[in-house]
């Protein structure tokens, strides 16, 4: 048996009460099979992070745990945070048992077999493993354009992210200790992680159908994750704001010149349409520009508070 191979499954669970025995049963087998042939120590465990659920998420975790302490763990938070808070208190949490944590989603899309890849990297030095999906079939095709654009956006804002890769991924315990000292309150771990510099790699897999439930992730929510990660790590927004501003004010002086000459030349007219075209093109400007300033403004406002990004309420765990 390798020192040094105690490997902890991080699990954010929200209202995951129709999945949560089929991915107990799964992520089981797992540790089953890597501990048989000498991957991961008889330690290893499962951690299941119940994000203030208010169905009976809790309940079966705590169940699992009592029936099977040798593999599974839980962690309750006081109440929903969100699930990049959830992933981070079972890291954090984690970190204090294990050598090398893996998180993924209780929806079972994620490829549990790709676990054998990422700790055969582990074993060969490698302290950082992605999940990159290989393709997106199973996705319909707004969902793929707009996923797809997101991380060319990003990447084209300077923002370092790895592409089709979500938060399935391995970390060593100086890894997750590198990623405890990012204080910040707006968490975008898919851009906070490459900053921690430690050697990585990737692991592809073919993410499958949701096993049972419904999506927590609303094009709503999706929207708003992909502002937080946009206005999280990069100011080319602001920046192109401020670069508009400067061509919207050139542009309006040679208007004006060209305005005072067809005054002087006598060849002005009632100009309604144009005179309307561009207040509302400048007023909307003006407008876009205060929004994403503001975004920026809010997150400086979050930062600055302070709060705690999740508090936990009990943990279950057979140390």
């Amino acid at each position: 048996m390798q020192e040094q191979n105690t490997l902890y499954i991080v699990v954010p669970c929200y209202k995951e009460q129709e999945v949560l025995p089929e991915t107990a049963k799964r992520l089981r087998a797992k540790l089953v099979q890597l501990t048989a042939e000498g991957k991961i120590s008889d330690k290893s465990r499962v951690m299941f992070v119940n994000d203030g659920s208010s169905d009976e998420t809790w309940p079966i975790i705590r169940s699992l745990h009592e029936q099977d302490p040798d593999f599974f763990s839980g962690v309750n938070l006081s109440r929903n945070r969100g699930h990049q808070n959830a992933l981070l208190a079972g890291l954090l949490t984690a970190v204090r048992f294990a050598d090398m944590i893996i998180s993924m989603d209780a929806d079972l899309q994620d490829d549990v077999n790709a676990v054998d890849a990422m700790v055969d990297a582990y074993h060969e030095g490698y302290e950082v493993v992605y999940g990159v999906r290989s393709k997106r079939e199973t996705d319909t095709f707004f969902k793929r354009l707009t996923a797809e654009g997101f991380y060319k956006v990003m990447k084209a804002l300077g923002v370092d992210i790895v592409f089709n890769h979500a938060d399935y991924r391995l970390m060593s315990r100086r890894a997750v200790e590198g990623l405890a000292q990012f204080g910040e309150v707006n968490l975008f771990l898919r851009g906070i992680v490459p900053q921690i510099g430690f050697p990585s790699t990737t692991v592809t897999y073919e993410r499958a159908e949701r096993f049972a439930g419904e999506s927590k992730y609303p094009l709503k929510k999706m929207l708003a994750f992909a502002t937080d990660g946009i206005t999280s790590f990069s100011v080319k927004p602001i920046r192109l704001v401020f670069t508009a501003g400067v061509v919207v004010f050139a542009v309006s002086i040679v208007m004006l010149l060209y305005a005072l000459f067809s005054k002087l030349a006598g060849n002005t007219t009632a100009g309604w349409t144009s005179l309307m075209g561009s207040i509302w093109l400048l007023g909307g400007i003006q407008l876009l520009g205060l929004g994403i300033v503001g975004e920026y403004i809010g997150k400086i406002y979050n930062e600055t508070k302070r709060r705690p990004r999740f508090i936990i309420e009990s943990v279950l765990n057979k140390e």
